[in-house]
């Protein structure tokens, strides 16, 4: 299919006018292409981790070591999609991070620029085990393309969005986006 700029045109879903490299707080959700069930399964309202899902935590903890300006809040890796609070601030001292080297690692960095890294890696080490450890093949893209965000605002905010990421898994069975769970 040829590209065709009127029907084939994305509008950005940020907010218009916004610096994403402010500090702030940040609620984020990304999801699986096709929402392909790829991390785990829910079990008595609970989200139960497999070896993919375990590799998406692991690299959501790594953030803090490659951006020293951010830290890592509360998250869920769900069977299909992964959500976090994400809180970057200039308060965080690159001694934070002793022992660790600043070679590679921006020191004014935006949203865009965690969540490139945090897909491409998990996407990379995601290919290392389809193709190592048999894990579920995914097509063309691990991560939907686009990623959806909510800059919060106050402390209110925050508690309701904590909230909803820690009773996530006992929300599944009403998940629009819910695809049959992998084993």
């Amino acid at each position: 299919m040829k590209y065709n700029p009127e029907k084939h045109h994305r509008c950005s879903i940020r907010l218009k006018g916004y610096d994403y490299s402010l500090e702030g707080l940040y609620f984020i959700t990304t999801c699986v292409q096709n929402h392909k069930c790829l991390f785990g399964k829910i079990v008595d309202d609970k989200m139960i981790l497999n070896d993919a899902g375990k590799m998406i935590e692991k690299w959501y903890h790594e953030l803090e070591n490659k951006f020293i300006k951010m830290k890592c809040h509360k998250y869920i890796v769900m069977p299909n999609h992964f959500h976090c609070i994400i809180e970057t601030s200039d308060n965080y001292k690159e001694d934070a991070h002793v022992g660790t080297s600043l070679r590679g690692r921006p020191l004014k960095i935006s949203l865009f620029d965690i969540m490139d890294w945090f897909k491409t890696m998990t996407t990379n080490e995601y290919i290392r085990g389809v193709k190592n450890i048999n894990w579920q093949r995914f097509e063309k893209h691990l991560w939907q393309l686009r990623y959806w965000d909510h800059i919060i605002r106050n402390e209110n905010d925050y508690i309701r969005i904590e909230n909803y990421i820690i009773n996530n898994p006992a929300t599944w069975n009403e998940d629009k986006f819910k695809n049959q769970e992998i084993i």
